[in-house]
């Protein structure tokens, strides 16, 4: 088991920072659980690559397959400083703070009811889940499926099928929105 690193200025400079500073740096390494960065003015990490730190949820506002679309090894990121894990001695950070939020921006300027074209990205035990937009996912409830109800949402679709969809809630305060494929189709309305 690795000892947290017991660094007295490395610790003074990971505590002189707040949340919310906007740091800089160089994606250092791809770790098991994310990616560690040397920051631009942060000191060299007694163990790791780097001081700072971003874990994979906090990589991208949109869903990702590999890290390579989002980073790589040697590039610059600007990242917002989350908070100092005491234990690691790192500075967890967030790249996905610095972009703007899709969901958002969609939910704007979409009403309850509008048709859109999808294409489906995830099967989950109670439904499936449709890219409606760049980087803006829907969940399809099983109830609102086209054809008869199903015990498993693969039963009617597949992944990477498209679809046709109805909006039936975007919400900007859980960041969800929710779709019906059923109201889609103008025979089952």
């Amino acid at each position: 088991m690795i000892e947290p690193p017991e660094n007295a200025e490395l610790r003074e400079f990971l505590g002189s920072l707040h949340h919310g500073d906007l740091l800089t740096g160089t994606v250092a390494a791809v770790e098991p659980f994310g990616v560690s960065v040397a920051l631009d003015d942060g000191l060299d990490h007694p163990l790791f690559p780097g001081v700072g730190f971003i874990t994979f949820p906090e990589l991208s506002r949109r869903s990702f397959e590999d890290i390579a679309e989002i980073v790589q090894i040697g590039q610059r990121v600007s990242c917002v400083f989350l908070q100092f894990d005491p234990w690691n001695g790192e500075a967890r950070l967030s790249l996905r703070a610095t972009q703007s939020d899709p969901i958002q921006a969609f939910a704007e300027g979409v009403v309850v009811g509008q048709r859109l074209s999808g294409r489906v990205s995830k099967l989950l035990p109670f439904g499936v889940v449709a890219e409606v937009a760049d980087g803006v996912e829907g969940v399809v409830h099983r109830r609102e499926l086209a054809g008869a109800p199903t015990h498993a949402p693969g039963d009617g679709v597949s992944l990477g099928d498209d679809i046709t969809v109805v909006v039936t809630g975007p919400d900007r305060q859980r960041r969800a929105v929710s779709l019906s494929q059923r109201q889609a189709l103008p025979c089952l309305r």
